[in-house]
């Protein structure tokens, strides 16, 4: 399948499923749904398959995942997402969670010591949400079911967390919504191979290594940002004049706001008890 070809699956829900490498090489985000509902035995069915097939540390299985169908809370999880309008349209929300809270409520309750309450737990677990969080989406993608993830997970993680009731050691690690696509979007380029896999130890690229590797990929994002005029005004008005400049542009990734997301995720971690307070951590005022 050629990068960027038109999409060549279904995108109705229809008897059976795809294989694993079809699912893989169909996967396209979805921003557009249609108001089809999902059944509770379809839901059911998928995440039962998550959680029972994907690996765990210990099984210990250090996540929850919360699902949100009420129409009034996913309109307050729309405000915490910067308002993405197919939060609205999308019949489901599924947050997923670093959780260690249930297994040390075990472990107080067996007279067993605490533990996991510190940053290499909230590390193994935030692992552990990603992992299922993908297996779940692999799940819905194979019956014909369009996903998108939602960075903006990371950067409300605290008023989420707020907003969902999670306990202390508990904290949302990534978001998706699903539904029935109501779109067809072109797949999106990656780089060629080369530039992800490594062989016995990690071979650092080199400026004319970079300009092979991420020649096609500026070519073509570049083309497509400047195909959609509001882009292409915000480029012109910032002065961007490169994908590479685009990326890390007040637009997109501005390093700004990546310094001010960190502190913030710093303090949630510190909030829900994966972190010692700054006092502990040795810091002082002066």
């Amino acid at each position: 399948m050629q990068a960027g070809g038109v999409f060549p699956v279904r995108l109705t829900i229809v008897s059976g499923m795809q294989t694993v490498a079809e699912t893989l090489r169909s996967h396209r985000s979805i921003r557009q749904f249609k108001p089809d509902e999902i059944s509770q035995a379809t839901l059911d069915e998928v995440l039962h398959d998550a959680i029972m097939g994907t690996s765990s540390s210990g099984n210990l299985n250090s996540y929850s995942l919360i699902v949100t169908r009420d129409p009034a809370r996913k309109r307050r999880l729309y405000g915490l997402h910067g308002e993405q309008d197919f939060i609205l349209q999308a019949p489901l929300v599924i947050t997923f969670c670093a959780d260690w809270y249930r297994t040390r409520q075990w472990l107080e309750l067996r007279g067993a010591r605490d533990n996991f309450n510190n940053f290499l737990g909230y590390q193994v677990a935030a692992n552990e949400a990603m992992l299922i969080s993908q297996s779940v989406t692999l799940g819905f993608e194979a019956r014909g079911y369009g996903i998108c993830y939602m960075g903006t997970t990371l950067q409300a993680m605290q008023e989420i967390a707020d907003y969902l009731e999670l306990p202390e050691t508990c904290l949302p690690i990534t978001t998706i919504v699903v539904g029935v696509p109501d779109e067809r979007p072109d797949r999106r380029e990656r780089l060629p191979m080369r530039a992800y896999v490594h062989d016995e130890a990690y071979r650092k690229p080199g400026p004319s290594d970079l300009e092979e590797l991420y020649r096609a990929r500026e070519e073509s994002g570049w083309q497509r940002y400047m195909s959609m005029p509001h882009l292409r005004a915000m480029c012109e008005e910032g002065g961007i004049t490169s994908l590479a400049q685009m990326y890390t542009s007040p637009y997109k990734y501005d390093p700004d706001a990546y310094a001010a997301t960190s502190r913030q995720l710093l303090e949630a971690l510190r909030g829900r008890g994966f972190l010692p307070s700054t006092l502990e951590l040795g810091q002082t005022d002066g």
